[in-house]
């Protein structure tokens, strides 16, 4: 199948035109997906949110749920040159970053050459990313905010766009360590990858145990995928939209006037402006997926707790009596939204 190519994203074309061409674009993107992974509609359409806007996703699930896969599908789907790395209580940051060796040349000079890391790729998936130590999970820090790293004093750029999918098992599991507060903010959006219907269940089990598995082909290229992202930032956001992310945002953060009872005594802290960038972004990602050129209020209502839910933190009382984040959420949402 050929990739599609997209206008140039510094082009000024008809605005609704591009944006057409782009849901036609990505409806192809998800048949190609679906190829590989039964149902699983929301995961997949929060996951390309996240790409379209630029960001990364954080899939959390039991082992089994076809995350790898997703990731997997999805760089080549997207065009995208991905690594993977399978993360371990024994991974070093500079199993991810790379290092410099002292080389030996044919003259007998010696000099340092740095090796490339896995991180030196358009799409990294970080597989299990819970099961490594907090510092080697920090090492992904400066990647995922700036684009770059810095390896013995020197900054080094990653290819563009630099994307990071990681998957996550439940803390509760055995062998996992929670990820530290200012990684889980670089995360565009978290989505949360539940078990299968049973109608998908029968399909998968029946598509997946046979002799021939499918296979995905490519739809887009970098080019047309940094096209897509450019687009999205361009999409318009009407003022009604705005201030119902500025309020649920706000409202979210206990120390605030607007926070509800409910927010002041069960949230410990709430989430930073990241938060409502995240959700300017990923809504109009979403219409953009669904056809649309401006998002709604839907799309703010959909995305609020994959945006805000690992934004957050419930105090020790609050998840004592039961309190869960999405009960905070769906409140502060009702609230701001309804």
């Amino acid at each position: 199948m050929d990739t599609v190519t997209i206008d140039n994203p510094g082009a000024a074309g008809d605005p609704v035109a591009e944006a057409e061409k782009a849901a036609e674009t990505l409806a192809r993107a998800k048949q190609e997906i679906a190829k590989r992974i039964v149902g699983q509609n929301e995961v997949v359409d929060l996951t390309l949110s996240a790409i379209l806007s630029g960001g990364h996703a954080l899939l959390v699930g039991v082992p089994g749920l076809a995350k790898t896969l997703l990731v997997d599908t999805l760089g080549t789907v997207m065009g995208l040159q991905s690594n993977r790395i399978q993360f371990t209580p024994d991974l070093m940051p500079a199993d991810i970053l790379g290092s410099e060796v002292l080389e030996t040349g044919r003259d007998g000079g010696r000099a340092f050459k740095f090796i490339d890391g896995p991180v030196f790729c358009q799409l990294l998936m970080a597989d299990e990313i819970n099961r490594a130590s907090p510092r080697t999970q920090s090492a992904l820090l400066q990647a995922m905010q700036e684009k770059q790293v810095t390896v013995a004093g020197q900054h080094r750029d990653l290819p563009a766009p630099f994307h990071v999918l990681a998957t996550q098992n439940p803390i509760e599991q055995e062998g996992a360590y929670p990820l530290p507060e200012a990684q889980l903010d670089r995360f565009l959006l978290e989505v949360i990858v539940d078990y299968p219907t049973l109608d998908e269940e029968r399909e998968i089990l029946v598509s997946t145990t046979g002799s021939t598995m499918a296979t995905a082909e490519p739809v887009l290229d970098t080019t047309s995928l940094i096209a897509l992202q450019s687009l999205v930032r361009r999409a318009p956001v009407g003022d009604k939209v705005t201030e119902a992310i500025l309020a649920l945002v706000r409202s979210c953060r206990p120390e605030d006037e607007t926070a509800s009872a409910l927010v002041k005594e069960s949230v410990a802290w709430g989430p930073g402006p990241r938060a409502a960038q995240a959700l300017m972004l990923s809504t109009r990602a979403r219409a953009l997926i669904n056809g649309r050129l401006a998002p709604s209020m839907d799309d703010v209502i959909a995305l609020a707790r994959p945006a805000l839910r690992h934004r957050m933190a419930l105090g020790f009382a609050a998840r004592a009596e039961g309190v869960t984040l999405e009960t905070v959420i769906d409140a502060a949402v009702k609230r701001a939204c309804g």
